[in-house]
């Protein structure tokens, strides 16, 4: 059977009032872009947006990191760009970093998660969106659903499961090259565990079945800042992740949405707060925030997908929601002191940095 590649192409390229969404013209000028010049080279397509990012989904069978998929989705993102422009919407193109394209999209900018599989004979899978955080902003999740069976019962419940997964993951603090390592459940867990509570650094890259050798989990890894030296706007990930079978079912990667864990974003990426699970096309609101993630669910026939089905709108997520309102506020209350915002190793990228060397000179040893 022919192999199928899912990519995920993401980027804030102009939102309305600010950080809120991108305007309905934007997208459409995207999806023109993508159907246009997507004939013959993509089997399939989904576009859509979770707060100010839009995300283009494509199948195709050109492999991971193909010139031709990522130059169509960059392409499609400097359209809406274009439209955002003339719409006079703010942060037009803000995480297209790069204007010259350099033959995929990696270090340019968008966020990117791709995998090339062998279609199974029911191929569930899910797709994530994040806006206003990290992308170790998925650790936690990650690791509960693929090492902890107080979330996947599968791990005790199915032969297949027990045999563990490789987790590659990725040290983003380290720019001269993609600096990884590979640790594998349930033998590692605790190491696993030493390096994902660092989501400012060490974020899940992919996470592979030990038992099949197959790719479960592709997540994007780039840091923004890294790339362009400065404060540009928070990383915003995306993710896919395999389902069912011989891998975790839906619900037990859904499961730990549920905590309302607190993530690195809100107001410039600077600060502290939960991880609201929203239904698709939500918008950002509160104190640029909160840190908001959406998952579709989608399965495919020979690269070609089913409509979405939105995961979190369900009335059970709405509590779930209404807990996460509780925390951002109680958090905000804080302002910028202490936990409430980022250590100052991850600031160090915004003017507060300035503002420190110039009170550095103020400073007076008393004899």
């Amino acid at each position: 059977m022919a192999k199928i590649t899912i990519s995920v192409i993401k980027a804030d390229v102009g939102s309305i009032g600010g950080h809120i969404k991108p305007s309905k013209k934007m997208l459409e000028a995207v999806e023109e872009e993508i159907k246009k010049k997507g004939k013959g080279l993509i089997i399939d397509y989904y576009i859509g947006h979770t707060g100010d990012d839009i995300s283009i989904l494509t199948t195709h069978k050109k492999g991971i990191g193909s010139r031709k998929i990522h130059k169509l989705c960059y392409d499609a993102l400097l359209k809406a760009t274009e439209v955002a422009k003339s719409q006079g919407l703010y942060g037009a193109g803000q995480d297209l970093l790069a204007t010259a394209f350099s033959g995929n999209v990696k270090g340019m900018g968008p966020q990117v998660a791709e995998m090339e599989i062998e279609e199974r004979e029911a191929e569930p899978f899910l797709f994530f969106m994040a806006d206003k955080t990290e992308p170790g902003a998925f650790n936690l999740p990650l690791y509960l659903a693929f090492c902890d069976p107080m979330y996947c019962a599968g791990l005790i419940l199915s032969p297949t499961l027990k045999k563990g997964f490789k987790f590659v993951i990725m040290d983003v603090s380290y720019t001269e090259a993609d600096k990884v390592i590979e640790l594998v459940s349930p033998e590692e867990i605790y190491d696993i565990a030493i390096l994902l509570r660092e989501p400012g650094r060490f974020v899940v890259e992919s996470i592979f079945s030990r038992a099949t050798g197959e790719q479960v989990v592709a997540a994007s890894t780039t840091r923004l800042r890294n790339i362009a030296g400065k404060y540009v706007g928070k990383d915003d990930p995306v993710m896919l992740v395999r389902t069912q079978k011989d891998f975790p079912a839906t619900g037990e990667i859904l499961a730990p949405y549920a905590l309302g864990y607190y993530v690195a974003g809100f107001m410039r990426g600077s600060h502290i707060g939960p991880l609201m699970p929203v239904k698709k096309n939500s918008t950002i609101s509160f104190f640029d925030g909160p840190p908001v993630v959406s998952c579709l669910a989608f399965s495919m026939k020979n690269g070609k997908l089913t409509e979405p089905v939105d995961c979190f709108d369900h009335p059970f997520w709405d509590e779930v929601r209404r807990e996460a309102a509780k925390k951002a506020i109680e958090i905000r209350k804080q302002g910028f002191y202490g936990a409430a915002m980022l250590p100052m190793e991850e600031l160090e990228y915004t003017g507060i940095v300035e503002e420190l060397k110039k009170l550095e000179k103020r400073f007076k040893i008393r004899k």
